[in-house]
């Protein structure tokens, strides 16, 4: 990391160059929404270290493993109503499938919050003090219309914890147990893995 900012003092256009590599894998180069102006100058700042950091030691508590029980982790309705993980089961069906899935969203802990690794060009949410706050950024979410419902996880950040979620993963929950487990987002968050487990139910 410090080699990367000794090189963007010594030279920008390696350094980009280095960025764009690492977006492509991080799939921020593939974001119509960000130019590289928005994401790639915050690439090793003192914010990104701490994002890093916290994502990391927010793993150690991965208690989410293919093959295994799904943790039933307390959630939060948008009207704030307590729920949990486990509510949105039904039966067999694991959480465009209609006919064998349930989609769910969690909204977790604000992966570019403005007070944090911000990106330029990005919505204005700031890392969430209480669950009020939480719950209204989760509406930010809704109105990109997901097409599935949103919950919210607990300011304890348990969810994102035990299912080792933050920034973001994907998982497929079949009668309480994880059938499949992505990796950690955005590099190895992978929609296509998630349909090829959902045609093999099918």
């Amino acid at each position: 990391m410090t080699l990367l900012k000794f090189l963007s003092i010594v030279s920008p256009g390696l350094t980009k160059k280095i960025h764009l590599k690492m977006g492509e894998k991080f799939t921020m180069t593939q974001n119509p929404k960000f130019k590289y102006e928005d994401w790639g100058p915050t690439f090793f700042s003192m914010a990104f270290i701490k994002t890093v950091a916290s994502v990391n030691w927010c793993s150690l508590g991965l208690e989410a493993f293919e093959g295994h029980a799904a943790p039933d982790t307390a959630l939060f309705t948008l009207d704030g109503q307590k729920t949990s993980i486990h509510r949105f089961l039904k039966g067999n069906r694991p959480l465009d499938f209609s006919d064998v899935a349930d989609f769910l969203v969690v909204y977790l802990a604000e992966a570019h919050a403005t007070d944090a690794w911000a990106f330029a060009n990005n919505v204005d949410i700031s890392v969430h003090k209480n669950l009020e706050e939480r719950l209204a950024a989760a509406q930010t979410l809704v109105k990109e219309d997901p097409l599935c419902p949103v919950v919210v996880d607990e300011m304890t950040n348990i969810t994102a914890s035990k299912y080792g979620a933050l920034p973001e993963r994907l998982y497929v929950i079949q009668s309480g147990k994880v059938i499949y487990q992505g990796g950690i987002g955005p590099w190895g968050y992978s929609p296509e893995e998630v349909r090829k487990v959902l045609e093999k139910i099918k």
